[in-house]
């Protein structure tokens, strides 16, 4: 069979992990095939423009190819774009400019002709890579991921596509978006998987000393509401006066109360804010809470269950499970 082209799409201030982690993981699946006496089923290509070396954020430089010319040298091939600073993902132009028209111009080239069959095989970003797909206008209508802390800003500068805020990655079409850095190494070995199957997939993963599929979503790694409203907001002030209640049975008519608007107003302001109902936002908190007592030492299930307001444990591992796809005790090995 025909070696598949990964080409790797990398530029100065990029992400080490998100080019070099993919990029190990189809040498692997290489390494895997060539053990088995069969022909090597990737080849990977570093890309910049203007090629030569290219400085990482951390300071290492990796050697690159220019920039292919769209067309057969892309034919039936896989782009990955790593993340970075310069794409955008910033709250400002000033924190984080948009990415360079160049780049961006030459991803629309490069994906010319997908949905007829033509070009590209694959289209996908790892982190804040995302934030070029969107700018080449490739995700338009399609649900995608980036890392939390750069999903608001996403969703806010391209509000026509789905951002989800919890996907390890995503797969819709051929467009793959992945969340924060070593998320897309999750993406590559779901490719190598859809390339070569899930055994190939899982004995690469065995070697990377990887989960093959990691357990949970991103949200596991995070503080859920993160500077996601100004705190002199309804939303900011709301969840202010719910921390340190979070124990109390609370409805949505105390809520509303406490903030001095009716309940209706209490809703529509919640979602135009922060995207929540009252009641998911009572949930995450007390989710937030669970979270920040079972990294504590000694802390058991049963204290924290009671003292973020879940009661009991039933009530946790519901939780738990249908927000992070992990029963709390698999939390607490993780990060306690």
């Amino acid at each position: 069979m025909k070696p598949i082209d990964i080409w790797l799409l990398v530029y100065p201030g990029f992400v080490l992990l998100d080019a070099t982690g993919p990029a190990q993981v189809f040498a692997t699946a290489n390494d895997e095939a060539r053990d088995a006496g069969l022909p090597e089923p990737y080849r990977i290509r570093l890309t910049a423009p203007g090629g030569g070396l290219v400085a990482s954020s951390a300071g290492v430089g990796v050697m690159t190819a220019p920039l292919p010319r769209a067309g057969r040298a892309l034919a039936g091939a896989t782009l990955i774009v790593a993340g970075g600073r310069g794409l955008g993902g910033g709250a400002s132009p000033a924190q984080d400019p948009a990415p360079d028209p160049a780049i961006v111009r030459w991803v629309q080239r490069a994906a010319a002709g997908m949905d007829g069959g033509l070009g590209l095989r694959r289209c996908c970003a790892v982190c804040t890579g995302a934030f070029v797909l969107a700018r080449a206008g490739l995700l338009r209508g399609r649900s995608v991921v980036t890392h939390w802390m750069d999903a608001a800003a996403l969703q806010a500068q391209h509000p026509e596509l789905r951002v989800l805020d919890d996907a390890i990655y995503v797969k819709d079409g051929a467009y793959y978006t992945s969340a924060g850095i070593a998320a897309g190494m999750d993406l590559a070995l779901s490719l190598v998987e859809e390339d070569r199957g899930r055994g190939a997939a899982l004995d690469t993963a065995k070697r990377l000393v990887l989960f093959f599929k990691r357990p949970g979503g991103q949200r596991q790694f995070s503080s859920e509401l993160l500077a996601q409203a100004d705190p002199q907001g309804l939303h900011g002030r709301l969840t202010g006066w719910l921390r340190p209640r979070l124990k109390r049975q609370i409805d949505v008519e105390q809520m509303a109360a406490a903030c001095a608007v009716s309940v209706r107003t209490l809703h529509r302001r919640l979602r135009q804010e922060a995207g929540v109902s009252p009641a998911q936002l009572l949930l995450r908190l007390r989710m937030e809470a669970a979270c920040g007592l079972l990294e504590r030492p000694g802390m058991s299930v049963k204290r924290a269950a009671s003292q973020s307001g879940f009661g009991n444990e039933y009530n946790l591992r519901r939780a738990f499970a249908a927000q992070l796809g992990v029963v709390p005790s698999a939390y607490q090995q993780r990060f306690g």
